[in-house]
């Protein structure tokens, strides 16, 4: 197993940085966060000209056709903005939905778009804002005449507010999960922004929606097998974006103890404060190297559903407390939200729980790893 970039990969690392430099530089992205500017049109659409949005999508769907490790890799200089948007939400966990459960149809009328930008497809999954799994998908989906009519609340769904389109979740008739492609703009869709200690997230609400048949992303009642299939392969690809958000935090936490002098010398010469930087570059290189060994395992075609789970696990718990740590170093100077460390704070905390917590996901890999027999049923 080679873990190391090759050269096109060093590239595509290098373009991604300067881009981010130029088009959105850290005090402009602090900015974005402190005034909850989500998603720029703009910004968005000069990203798809690039070729940043559906890199894992085959050439004749308009994608990249690249490797998720070279998804993989853009995705760790975004992060390390972090540059909001539905980059992740719409650009890898849509377009993978489309590609695991959408009919030839489907990925042929939606998948360009997605790639080109002119169609954001946000997932609305849960209803319960804090748990995930197919328990947590509430809202209803009633048999009619031409399709199905959905009803129900999503409390908290990640870019909702720039969405064009969702991804909704529901609950059949006959109890299982399907997956329905809503327009925003049908009659009883509505959504609503959640503000606090986040960005971009919104309550949609589905009042008897109708949706034709031909909406549902895979066969009736199995949603959440392609759900879990999409996720395999796009969790890592976030995961990598928490790496570079990390990675990020590690630098300049570092570069503070150098240049913070109390006592009349360098914050980074005390030993509490040189603990709290190893504490980040543990989670760093934890969170690294099992997200870049899953990605790795997808490229091989190596079954990987147990380390996408131990990824997402990892990762968000090292994005959260990199800036738990990193806050312990900055003190006061770190929480005004002029402070480029508080825009990395308030995205780990949301994506702390984005498609499932730590907890969650720890569950999911053992799973994974050891499968219950028939009759027993998931660990809880």
């Amino acid at each position: 197993m080679d873990l190391k970039l090759n050269d096109d990969q060093n590239m595509m690392k290098k373009v991604a940085g300067d881009f981010l430099k130029a088009e959105a530089p850290s005090h402009v992205i602090t900015e974005w966060y402190q005034k909850k500017i989500a998603h720029l049109p703009e910004l968005y659409k000069k990203t798809s000209g690039v070729g940043w949005l559906g890199m894992t999508v085959p050439d004749e769907f308009g994608g990249g056709g690249s490797s998720a490790t070279d998804c993989a890799v853009v995705f760790e200089e975004l992060g390390r903005g972090p540059l909001p948007g539905p980059f992740f939400s719409s650009g890898v966990l849509a377009a993978q939905l489309f590609l695991e459960g959408g009919s030839a149809a489907q990925q042929k009328s939606w998948l360009p778009k997605i790639c080109d930008g002119t169609a954001i497809v946000i997932p609305a999954l849960s209803d319960d804002p804090i748990q995930f799994g197919p328990k947590s998908v509430q809202t209803r989906a009633v048999k009619s005449a031409s399709g199905y009519t959905l009803s129900g609340t999503k409390r908290y769904v990640q870019d909702g507010a720039a969405a064009s389109q969702f991804i909704c979740a529901a609950r059949s008739d006959s109890g299982g999960v399907v997956l329905a492609l809503v327009d925003r703009n049908a009659p009883g869709v509505s959504v609503k922004p959640v503000f606090g200690f986040m960005i971009g997230a919104a309550e949609v609400s589905f009042d008897n929606v109708a949706v034709g048949a031909d909406a549902l992303i895979g066969a009736v009642d199995s949603g959440w097998p392609v759900l879990e299939a999409a996720l395999t392969k796009a969790l890592p690809i976030l995961c990598a974006y928490q790496v570079g958000a990390c990675q990020e935090i590690f630098e300049m936490t570092n570069e503070y103890t150098r240049t913070r002098v109390v006592f009349g010398q360098p914050i980074g010469r005390f030993q509490r404060v040189q603990d709290h930087c190893v504490d980040i570059s543990i989670h760093l290189d934890g969170a690294r190297w099992i997200t870049y060994e899953t990605l790795w395992k997808i490229d091989s075609a190596v079954a990987a559903t147990a380390g996408a789970h131990q990824s997402k696990a990892v990762a968000s718990e090292a994005y959260y407390q990199s800036c738990h740590f990193a806050h312990m170093v900055f003190a006061g100077a770190g929480t005004d939200y002029k402070h480029p460390l508080m825009a990395h704070s308030v995205l780990a905390h949301a994506l702390y729980q984005y498609l499932g917590t730590p907890l969650f996901h720890k569950r999911a890999m053992i799973d994974a790893m050891f499968p219950r027999k028939a009759g027993l049923g998931a660990r809880s």
